[in-house]
C-alpha cells in the first residue's frame, strides 16, 4: 500500500494550514509536559519525602507500581474510549482527574496516602499518549504525521527537562508539598486552553480519521506483542532514569537536594533530542514499504548498541560521566518508543491509533510496576551495579524478542505489511 494511502486519508478539504494546522498537536505536546511534571515531581523531590516521611526505598519503589498499575489500565481504557468518543470530552476528564490527584499528594503523610494518589495520577495521565497519538492522526496529513508523533510526545521528555528547574526552588523555598500544588495550577491552566482548542472541527469531528487500511490489534497476533515487549523493555531505562536518578546521585556521590535540581533536566534532553533523531532518521532511511522493517530493524540494533554504556555508570565516582551515560541512556530509549510506535502504525489502521498508543504505554507501565520494587530493593542493599545490569539488560531483551517474532512473522507471510 503506498504511503499516501497508509493510516488514515482526511475525507474533507482541510481548513487550517500553516501554524494553525499544528495547533492541536502543539496542546497535545503541553499536555504531555504537564504530565511528566504532575510524575516527576515526587522523583525529583524524593531524597526530601522519603527523609522526612521515613518511606524505605522499596516502599518507594511501591508506590511507583501503583501509578504504573493503574498507567498500565488507563492507558488502553483511555485508549478505546477516545476512538470511540472523540477528544474533546475524554481529554478533559483525564485531565482534570490527574491534576485533581496530582495536587493530593500534598496532603500525603505516609505510604498508603501517597500509594493512593499515585493511583489516581497513573489512571488519569493513561490518557496522554493514546490522546496524542490519535490527535496527531485525525489532524495532520499523512505527510506530517512523523513529526506530529515526534512533537506530540516530546513534551513528556521535555516535562521531565523542565521539573527540576522549575520545581525544584519552589520545594526550597516552601517546602515539597508546595510542588504538587504548582501542579495543579498548571493542569487547570491548560483545561482553559483545551476549551478552546477541542470546539475546533478538526479536533471535534473524529470521521477525520478517514480509513480503516490496515490490520486491527488482536491478542492471537504475534505482531503485537512484538510491539508491546519492544515497547515495555526498550524504554525502561527512561523509568529507571526518571525515578532513580535522584537517589543514586544523593547516596552513591553525596549530591545535595539543590544540586540534583541542577543536574536531572540533563539526561531528559537526551531523551528530547533522541525524539526527533529517531524519527527523522527512520524517515529518511526508509526509501519505501519493502525496505522498512530492514530499516527498522537496523535503527533498533543501533539503539540497543546506545543503550549498553549505562551498566558501566557504576564503575565511575565522576559526576561528568554518570550525568553523560544518564544523558545517553535516555537517548536511545527514546529510539524504542519512536520506533516500535512507527512499526505499530505501519501494521495497523489508524482508525485504532488511540488503542495502540494505550496498549504500547500500558505495557511500559506494566513492565515498570513489576521492576520498580526490586530497583528499590536493590538501592536499599546498595547494590548498584546488579541495578544498573537490569536495566541495561532490558532494551537488549526488547530487540531480540522483537527481531525473533518478525523474522518468523516475514518467514511465514512473505509479502506482508512491511516485510
Amino acid at each position: 500500500m503506498p504511503d499516501a494511502d497508509r493510516g488514515a486519508v482526511v475525507s474533507e478539504p482541510a481548513r487550517y494550514h500553516g501554524l494553525r494546522l499544528w495547533i492541536p498537536t502543539a496542546s497535545m505536546l503541553l499536555v504531555s509536559l504537564i504530565s511528566y511534571i504532575d510524575r516527576n515531581t515526587l522523583a525529583l523531590l524524593a531524597p526530601t519525602i522519603l527523609a522526612e516521611t521515613r518511606l524505605t526505598g522499596e516502599q518507594y519503589g511501591f508506590i511507583i507500581s501503583a501509578f504504573s498499575v493503574a498507567y498500565m489500565v488507563g492507558n488502553p481504557v483511555w485508549g478505546r474510549w477516545l476512538d470511540r468518543f472523540g477528544l474533546p470530552l475524554g481529554v478533559t476528564v483525564a485531565v482534570a482527574l490527574w491534576t485533581l490527584a496530582s495536587v493530593s499528594h500534598a496532603f500525603a503523610a505516609g505510604f498508603l496516602g501517597f500509594a493512593l494518589a499515585r493511583g489516581s495520577l497513573g489512571f488519569g495521565e493513561g490518557a496522554t499518549f493514546p490522546g496524542g497519538l490519535r490527535t496527531v492522526m485525525q489532524t495532520l496529513p499523512p505527510s506530517k504525521r512523523s513529526r506530529g508523533i515526534a512533537v506530540a510526545y516530546s513534551g513528556g521528555s521535555l516535562g521531565a527537562i523542565v521539573t527540576p528547574i522549575i520545581v525544584t526552588p519552589i520545594g526550597l523555598w516552601w517546602g515539597w508539598r508546595a510542588g504538587f500544588v504548582f501542579t495543579g495550577l498548571i493542569g487547570v491552566a491548560w483545561l482553559a486552553l483545551w476549551l478552546w482548542v477541542g470546539r475546533r472541527p478538526d479536533v471535534r469531528e473524529r470521521r477525520r480519521v478517514g480509513t480503516t487500511a490496515g490490520d486491527t490489534p488482536r491478542f492471537t497476533d504475534p505482531r503485537l506483542w512484538s510491539f508491546l515487549l519492544l515497547y515495555a523493555l526498550g524504554a525502561l531505562p527512561i523509568a529507571f532514569v526518571i525515578y532513580g536518578a535522584a537517589i543514586y546521585l544523593n547516596r552513591v556521590l553525596g549530591a545535595s537536594q539543590a544540586l540534583i535540581g541542577k543536574l536531572l533536566w540533563i539526561p531528559p534532553l537526551g531523551w528530547e533530542i533522541g525524539y526527533f533523531f529517531w524519527g527523522w532518521l527512520a524517515d529518511k532511511l526508509s526509501s519505501g514499504r519493502a525496505t522498512r522493517l530492514a530499516v527498522l530493524r537496523r535503527l533498533l540494533a543501533a539503539a540497543t548498541a546506545a543503550s549498553l554504556p549505562l551498566a558501566l555508570l557504576p564503575a565511575s565516582r565522576n559526576l561528568e560521566v554518570v550525568m553523560a551515560g544518564l544523558f545517553a541512556a535516555m537517548f536511545a530509549a527514546a529510539g524504542f518508543l519512536i520506533l516500535s510506535v512507527a512499526y505499530a502504525t505501519d501494521v495497523y489502521s489508524a482508525a485504532h491509533s488511540g488503542l495502540i498508543a494505550g496498549l504500547g504505554a500500558g505495557a511500559w507501565s506494566a513492565s515498570v510496576a513489576c521492576i520498580m520494587p526490586v530497583f528499590g530493593r536493590l538501592f536499599d542493599l546498595a547494590r548498584w551495579q546488579t541495578a544498573f545490569l537490569l536495566a541495561t539488560a532490558c532494551p537488549v531483551a526488547g530487540c531480540l524478542i522483537w527481531s525473533t517474532i518478525n523474522r518468523g512473522v516475514r518467514a511465514r507471510t512473505a509479502g506482508g505489511t512491511i516485510s
